[in-house]
């Protein structure tokens, strides 16, 4: 009797210390779940990055259109794409849908 009463508390502390530790590493906010945000935040930064590039060439694109600076060839260009059509002179390279200029 005397034995078990003195390992209750070693024993309750050990579980608790446990159950903290468990918790440290697998919870939600433990250190495998830090890893994980870590590496989605590194995946969104990468998104982000791509994102902004296709957002300044679009942004260019379109500043080229605006009505005070008109860009003549660049709308040339869109009109014949939109039309679907060219001049008689002019040589046509095909690209595949994967492979679009914009």
């Amino acid at each position: 009797m005397r034995r078990v009463r003195a390992a209750v508390l070693p024993v309750l502390f050990l579980g608790t210390s446990g159950y903290f530790v468990w918790h440290a590493v697998h919870g939600e906010r433990g250190l495998i779940a830090r890893d994980q945000r870590q590496e989605r935040i590194q995946e969104a930064r990468l998104e982000l990055s791509r994102v902004q590039g296709e957002l300044e060439a679009v942004e260019r694109r379109v500043h080229g259109l605006r009505g005070d600076r008109l860009d003549r060839d660049q709308l040339d260009e869109r009109a014949r794409q939109l039309l679907n059509m060219v001049d008689k002179n002019e040589i046509v390279v095909p690209y595949g849908p994967e492979r679009r200029l914009f």
